[in-house]
């Protein structure tokens, strides 16, 4: 979220008023320090999230200077390529990012990002499809192998309402072993349509990381009566909500969040106290969308 200056968020006007970089950079070290004092112990980060790595690799060697034991302590942290920003910093720009799943690509992506970032522990296609040209290129499997054999785990995201159909392909993909060994994947309230694909890479040993659990914003600045309700029945916000029912589901093991400041962070951080039970997931149940129609409705969202 920090990593640019505009994001698709119908929340974003919570980011800070200084969008520069030096003034973004200060602010994603004020939200990985509060996060990493609260117990995440996760950062997840990619190529086209403008200079979000630069950020998160500059934290990190501020933070070891700081403290000699933090290597003992420190985050995983994944990140993505596929995706480059083309945005140059303009929030007013007409394209932000541009796909190319090409093993020069990958190639490119991630000599950038090993010079960018101290560790990456996990390596994810950014955005892979059912039709990427990914499935059928030799050459791309072969360097995504030979980069997991030399100890970094592979994994992918995808979005789009054919999610569970990408899931299910990239999981039967095996070069003298399983490719991928994580998912990442869009479950929110609105969207529950990939939990089935999820739950079946979950029983394979998959690590499940749960993305755009907020629905982009939409569950925090619009959120449905029966959301509502259940947030008032607990005491908490919305967003608290929204993220325990996320953590809640049996095939998830990592609920990633995007919060625009330590406030925001603060308030996501309330789930952690939030236990819903079977008539309040019921209750929330109620207001998924049918795939296509929250798509759409993202698509169309604008950067801010």
């Amino acid at each position: 979220m920090l990593g640019r200056p505009a994001y698709i968020n119908t929340g974003s006007a919570e980011l800070p008023e200084d969008r520069s970089v030096s003034g973004m950079q200060a602010t994603t070290s004020a939200v990985l320090d509060a996060a990493t004092a609260a117990g995440i112990d996760w950062v997840d980060t990619a190529r086209s999230y403008g200079r979000a790595e630069e950020f998160v690799g500059r934290w990190w060697r501020d933070s070891a200077e700081r403290d000699p034991d933090f290597s003992a302590h420190a985050p995983t942290v994944s990140s993505k390529w596929g995706y480059a920003y083309v945005g140059d910093w303009d929030r007013d720009a007409a394209v932000h990012e541009v796909k190319e799943h090409s093993r020069a690509q990958f190639e490119r992506q991630w000599r950038a990002t090993r010079e960018t970032l101290p560790h990456v522990h996990l390596y994810q296609v950014h955005s892979l499809t059912v039709d990427s040209p990914l499935f059928d290129d030799a050459e791309l499997l072969e360097a995504l192998a030979d980069l997991r054999d030399a100890g970094v785990a592979l994994g992918f995201t995808t979005s789009g309402p054919r999610q569970g159909e990408t899931v299910d392909r990239a999981m039967d993909l095996d070069l003298d072993g399983r490719l991928f060994s994580a998912v990442q994947a869009t479950w929110n309230l609105l969207e529950t349509s990939v939990a089935p694909a999820l739950a079946r890479a979950s029983r394979r040993e998959l690590t499940v990381l749960v993305k755009e659990s907020l629905a982009n914003g939409r569950l925090v600045t619009q959120p449905p009566p029966a959301l509502t309700a259940v947030a008032e029945r607990h005491g908490v916000a919305p967003d608290a909500v929204a993220l325990a029912a996320a953590a809640q589901q049996p095939f998830v093991d990592r609920v990633l969040l995007g919060p625009a400041g330590p406030g925001q962070l603060a308030s996501n951080l309330a789930a952690t106290d939030v236990s819903l039970t079977v008539d309040d997931l019921a209750e929330l149940a109620g207001i998924a969308e049918p795939a296509e129609r929250y798509w759409a409705t993202r698509s169309a969202l604008p950067w801010r």
